[in-house]
């Protein structure tokens, strides 16, 4: 790999790929390997792609006051990522309305650098949710002949196929034989790794879930709940016998490669794994051909193009001749110089806003871009255990991922019809997962004497510190009990991502223009949230944990996290806040008539633009879309590959004929 700044212009490439996080990363390395010349530009810098770089990044977040998932990685005015503790930083967006509540990492490596690294696979009936249930849009995908409400056999062998692929390049350690109790197709599959070993509190969960539980309204569904280790991208004891004993060899981390080969239980996943035992995009980087793949960085894509750049000329078929695009040294600068890339194929690999935002500002015609903008909606429900001040009490939490099991058995059913399904995670983080959660605790120690929510208020404050500090944390942060409730949110056309020309970054290129909301799908989301949490609160009594939260609506403060949506149910005030899953925007579909790009993620209108990632999703059920967007986006590099090859094998033939005249 080539960490090159400057494309020389005039110089033509195979494919340019926009964006150096896992899509673009997983396409090029494809491409690369099949002896295609590649060039990746990438907005943000390389800040993190050595041994050094990284281990400062790990010390700038302990060091932060803040914790966020952005707060290891520097600020960067010429590629700014957004955050959700300011919605209104990059985005453009009304703050007395519904927020999109969710941020990205516009940098070398991308969001997976700050993510969580669970990767489960779809459920069939995710990717035909308006067959099967009337709800959201199916994906075009080929269905059984006899059946339209189920998949293909090919369909199901190239999901198959790809996912597993995604699973070798990301390094996932699983128990596919558990999965497939609860409906996931994993068909005869053995994971690379062995799973991530089920933390204490998901054994005691296991051993007091019923045979059934009732969902739904007034329990009318009864579910067999399963407590399921969660699929994750994260080293951990290869398996043996993983492609019939050929067995895989963990990657580790950059610049030290027998370091972080296993996972060391930092509790830190969310935004950066200390040893570097959770995938990064930087792992599949390093695998690059040098000769074959250069990086610029600090190179941001202004717009695709569809003519020579000299010439001004619109080509008569369509297709897409290269990208312009903004080099940049001093990221605290306005300065930047412009420069040419020309390719036979432009991929772009970004965000699902940023791949909306270039496709706007290039003037693709297409009615559908930028429409259907996704999350998944995430509720926590919390709760403490008893304070026996023994080992009953303390489930020890923040050891370990943030979570090592799902509660499965509620993400896909009849019910779909009428509410949302969803995911429980068990978190392994007590009440952590919000943006500086454990600090607002310790500030209200310090600052009041006490806990809101959980302790009667005292009629003189007493402001804690020290020991009586340390005490009152070490008899409260043990006893701490959260699920993690993830749910469906179906494509919206309403929700969507536009461009200004009021509104332009440091380099005059567009911010994003947001407009969000459940919309018409409010109340099939909110039940789902309100069935959710009467599972988490049945659990809760099981374990004779008792429930906690706001019992009035919370006011939000600069630094708290952005939410979506607030409801109230048994007493207590819940936020729906943003799972940072981003998908929509370009969704893949049959025709022009109906999305952006078909089902390999090519353009309709331009044969050799593709947009690849969760912005193609035109659902995403409630399995993190990571894993699945890797999968597809595989599938994307082959889909290029043999379109290099019939564009490269007719130039050969013409030339050959022209030569023989």
């Amino acid at each position: 790999m080539t960490a090159d700044r400057y494309a020389h212009n005039r110089v033509r490439y195979h494919a340019v790929i926009v964006g150096g996080g896992i899509y673009g990363s997983l396409v090029a390395k494809r491409l690369s390997e099949n002896g295609w010349k590649v060039l990746i530009l990438e907005a943000g810098t390389g800040s993190v792609a050595t041994w050094e770089g990284y281990s400062a990044a790990v010390d700038d977040y302990r060091a932060a006051l803040h914790k966020s998932p952005n707060s290891p990685y520097l600020p960067n005015p010429a590629a700014p990522s957004p955050d959700n503790t300011d919605p209104s930083g990059y985005f453009v967006q009304q703050l007395d309305g519904p927020l999109y509540a969710s941020d990205y990492l516009r940098t070398l490596g991308g969001t997976t650098l700050h993510w969580e690294g669970v990767v489960p696979r779809m459920h069939e009936g995710d990717f035909l949710t308006q067959t099967r249930y009337g709800v959201g849009k199916n994906w075009p995908l080929k269905v059984h002949d006899k059946d339209p409400s189920a998949l293909s056999p090919t369909t199901l062998a190239m999901l198959h196929k790809y996912y597993s692929e995604a699973e070798f390049e990301l390094g996932v350690a699983g128990d596919a034989k558990a999965l497939g109790k609860s409906g996931v197709m994993v068909p005869k599959y053995t994971y690379p790794m062995k799973n991530i070993p089920q933390s204490y509190l998901d054994r005691k969960i296991a051993e007091v879930l019923p045979e059934k539980i009732g969902y739904g309204p007034h329990g009318t569904a009864s579910v067999e709940p399963n407590m399921v280790p969660a699929p994750q991208a994260r080293n951990s004891s290869p398996n043996p016998d993983y492609r019939k004993g050929e067995g895989f060899r963990p990657v580790g981390a950059i610049g030290i490669p027998n370091y972080g080969e296993r996972c060391q239980g930092n509790s830190s996943c969310i935004p950066i794994c200390p040893v570097q035992a959770k995938y990064t995009p930087l792992r599949t980087q390093s695998q690059f051909k040098d000769d074959l793949v250069t990086v610029a960085t600090r190179s941001v894509v202004s717009r695709v193009l569809f003519h020579d750049p000299l010439e001004k000329s619109r080509p008569r078929n369509g297709r897409a001749t290269g990208v312009e695009y903004k080099v940049y040294e001093d990221p605290r600068s306005r300065a930047f110089t412009t420069h040419y890339a020309e390719a036979d194929i432009v991929v772009l690999a970004a965000h699902a806003i940023e791949n909306a935002k270039l496709l706007l500002a290039s003037g693709v015609d297409n009615k559908h871009i930028g429409r259907n903008l996704m999350d998944h909606p995430l509720v926590y429900a919390k709760a403490l255990m008893p304070d026996t001040r023994g080992v009953g009490g303390n489930i020890g939490p923040h050891r370990g991922p943030p979570a090592t099991s799902f509660l499965d058995g509620f993400r896909d059913g009849a019910w779909r019809v009428g509410f949302s399904p969803f995911r429980a995670a068990v978190s392994n983080w007590g009440w952590g997962g919000m943006a500086d959660a454990f600090s607002h605790e310790v500030r209200a120690l310090v600052d009041e004497g006490y806990l809101p929510h959980v302790d009667e208020k005292p009629k003189a404050a007493k402001h804690l510190s020290g020991r009586a500090l340390r005490r009152k944390l070490a008899g409260h942060l043990p006893r701490q009990f959260q699920m993690e409730l993830l749910l469906e949110q179906p494509a919206n056309e309403n929700n969507t991502v536009t461009i200004s020309p009021d509104f332009r970054d440091n380099l005059g290129n567009f911010r994003p223009v947001i407009k969000y909301a459940f919309g018409s799908d409010s109340d099939y989301v909110v039940d789902g949230a309100r069935h959710a949490v009467a599972v988490a609160r049945e659990l809760f009594t099981r374990l004779g944990a008792k429930e906690y939260g706001s019992k009035v609506a919370p006011v939000r403060k600069p630094g708290d996290e952005a939410v979506i949506a607030r409801f109230e149910d048994g007493g207590f005030h819940y936020d729906i806040v943003g799972a940072r899953h981003g998908a929509g925007t370009h969704i893949m579909g049959l025709s022009a008539d109906d999305s952006v790009v078909d089902e390999f993620q090519r353009s309709h209108n331009h044969p050799n633009l593709y947009a690849v990632g969760c912005g193609s999703m035109p659902a995403i059920g409630t399995s993190n879309p990571t894993l699945t967007g890797a999968a597809m986006a595989l599938r994307s590099a082959d889909q290029i590959h043999s379109d290099l090859m019939d564009l490269h094998n007719t130039l050969s033939v013409t030339l050959f004929e022209k030569a023989g005249q």
